[in-house]
């Protein structure tokens, strides 16, 4: 059997993939439902529907566990907890393992990579929305809330050392969930899969023995290069994917250490694990390409796979 995940986002990223014949096409089972806020579907080729249901049932379930801990925008997720309260007890192995990659990336990347950059972003957003852009010293204001080594967490805790502090996730959460449900799907006895959540997973390959194949696209949806799969995982950023004031010229992905622009518009990384990838994609669109060799080797999974200016 091969599976297909889609979610679609607005991001600089698409699955290009093709399935060896139509007599392999029939029957198809499909879910259609929504991960992270967004629409998401479910294609499980050579299977039927009742077949599948089950299946359908656990991605469900695994993606509304998830979404319970990490989504910025539930407000008893332990990431909500966590940001209202400057501590969370008790936190979950999940919660744990993302802050775990998320450390080791935001040292790798001399701190591009930084969570709390959280503040930063609804400031902008809110700015936005009343018709205004940050002055200079709001900015400096808002940069004493920044910074990775006032965030402390072990088995017991997540704690901020500083007052009004928050994190968001979202340069590693999709890439964590698409591995969780690839998980969730080897369990089921998947073992040729595609996991498209934004983030891409690809387990085994196609039914007709060939590897996946994956397309990344500009923001315009162009596709620039094709990317072929097998066991490994592909995320692409793009800093102006989603835009954050009037004149788009402030993005989604923003620096932690100071006002600089970033320096790639685009970053397509591959590795063994999605989280990884969309990591290391984020963090790379804030940083020099000269600068790219250093942080890669650290991973030796990685692998640079399309980048363009800014």
């Amino acid at each position: 059997m091969t599976l297909m995940f889609n979610r679609r986002r607005f991001l600089a990223i698409s699955a290009a993939m093709t399935v060896a014949s139509p007599a392999i096409a029939t029957p198809v089972a499909r879910w259609q439902g929504t991960a992270l806020g967004a629409g998401a579907s479910l294609q499980i080729v050579g299977m039927t529907q009742s077949a599948a249901d089950p299946v359908f049932a656990a991605i469900r379930n695994e993606l509304d566990r998830l979404e319970g801990i990490l989504s910025l925008y539930i407000d008893d997720s332990e990431l909500s907890v966590l940001n209202r309260d400057g501590r969370l007890a008790a936190p979950s192995p999940d919660i744990l393992s993302v802050l775990s990659l998320a450390n080791s990336l935001h040292l790798a990347t001399q701190g591009a990579f930084d969570p709390t950059v959280q503040p930063l972003w609804s400031a902008h957003a809110q700015a936005t929305q009343a018709g205004r852009t940050l002055s200079g010293q709001e900015l400096a204001q808002l940069r004493q809330r920044i910074g990775w080594q006032h965030v402390e967490f072990d088995a017991q805790t997540v704690r901020f050392s500083r007052p009004d502090m928050a994190i968001t996730l979202n340069g590693i959460a999709q890439g964590y969930i698409t591995d969780q449900i690839a998980a969730t799907l080897r369990e089921q006895g998947l073992t040729d899969v595609m996991v498209d959540m934004g983030e891409i997973s690809a387990l085994g390959g196609r039914s007709d023995g060939g590897p996946w194949r994956a397309g990344i696209a500009d923001v315009q949806g162009h596709i620039v290069q094709k990317v072929s799969l097998r066991d490994r995982a592909l995320a692409t950023s793009s800093p102006l994917g989603t835009v954050l004031n009037a004149s788009s010229e402030i993005g989604h992905i923003l620096d932690p250490r100071n006002d600089d622009a970033p320096k790639q518009s685009l970053v397509s990384v591959s590795a063994r694990d999605a989280a990884l990838a969309d990591g290391l994609s984020t963090a790379l669109c804030l940083m020099d390409r000269g600068q790219f060799p250093a942080v890669l080797e650290k991973f030796p999974s990685a692998k640079l796979e399309w980048v363009v200016l800014s």
